[in-house]
């Protein structure tokens, strides 16, 4: 789960501004509690002093100078204490205070990242993926196989909707199960609402939520960016194309319902090309049949798809159409 160089400045930027926040209060918190007990600046003077003094006896070969320094740093800070403790602070009233004590906001342990950093990078992936929020309800907690019937029969595959449904969430799982190993790809096609973005949403918070980076587009949000890339070449839209090519999944919603140019038919193949050749997971969902995929961009895309990708159909009654239904009827 390599993050990309502008995905870890920014996190690094993150702890930077948590350090300095902390660093400011303290600041403000030993400026106040100087303004109260004038003698805490001599204290911490003579404990400067003292560690200075000690530092030269050390260097002179004196042995006892560092349990000396201990010892006189002890008492100077009990004094310390004391003195705002009496004033009505908090012993740790001029401690550095962090958001993680673990990593004092460093992001590391050690070498080893923090807790609060594996945190950090799913929560930077959520928000990226343009999906943030929306994975709270669209998730595999929340499907239901009850939207696919098996009285529905599809004519183009012969099995049931739900026979569909059933395939179609246990190659999901193992899409998710082997994401570092396989680099699969899924194309997810059938008619309008059957659940395949939404089994695409379910698919990116489980990839988000084991450390790799996610990126949710519509087919013309996809095309917009990188028509965009290729005219302007300004900041925001090269690092979106970076996005593109890099994320550790891409999902490409809508297939179809872009504009059809010969720029678009293009850069289809090249990206879902590239991506391939990186090892980079893409899932795509289409109303389009297999026959207009093949029509519509090319038979070059097309055989990439079909040797690279994990088909799936789905089928049915339209699951929106079904939900308010089932609202009508409880109320």
């Amino acid at each position: 789960m390599p993050l990309t160089n502008s995905q870890y400045n920014a996190l690094m930027r993150v702890y930077e501004e948590k350090r300095a926040k902390s660093r400011d209060l303290a600041n403000l918190h030993y400026e106040h509690a100087c303004q109260k007990v004038p003698e805490l600046a001599s204290i911490d003077a003579s404990i400067s002093s003292a560690s200075l003094d000690q530092a030269k006896k050390l260097l002179a070969g004196d042995d006892t100078a560092l349990a000396s320094l201990k010892e006189e740093i002890r008492s100077l800070s009990d004094r310390r204490r004391r003195l705002l403790s009496d004033a009505g602070f908090p012993e740790d009233y001029l401690e550095q205070h962090f958001e993680c004590p673990d990593c004092q906001d460093t992001g590391y342990v050690g070498t080893k990242k923090c807790h609060c950093f594996l945190k950090a990078i799913i929560d930077l992936f959520y928000t990226q993926s343009n999906l943030k929020g929306l994975l709270e309800q669209e998730n595999f907690e929340h499907f239901n196989f009850d939207y696919y019937s098996s009285n529905y029969r599809d004519r183009l595959s012969g099995q049931n909707s739900r026979e569909l449904a059933t395939r179609a969430y246990q190659e999901c799982m193992n899409f998710i199960h082997n994401f570092d190993t396989e680099h699969g790809n899924l194309l997810l096609f059938g008619n309008t609402g059957i659940g395949k973005t939404f089994l695409s949403h379910c698919i990116a918070k489980e990839v988000m939520d084991s450390l790799h980076s996610v990126l949710y587009l519509t087919a013309s949000e996809f095309f917009d960016a990188l028509l965009e890339k290729a005219l302007t070449r300004n900041d925001e839209s090269c690092l979106l194309y970076e996005q593109i090519h890099q994320c550790d999944l891409l999902i490409i919603d809508d297939l179809g319902t872009e504009r059809n140019t010969d720029f678009v038919v293009s850069q289809l193949f090249v990206c879902l090309n590239d991506r391939i050749l990186n090892r980079k997971s893409t899932i795509i969902s289409t109303n389009l049949t297999l026959e207009e995929i093949k029509t519509n961009y090319t038979e070059r895309t097309f055989s990439r798809i079909s040797n690279h990708y994990k088909i799936l159909r789905l089928a049915g009654d339209d699951i929106r159409i079904q939900k308010k239904l089932m609202y009508r009827e409880e109320h």
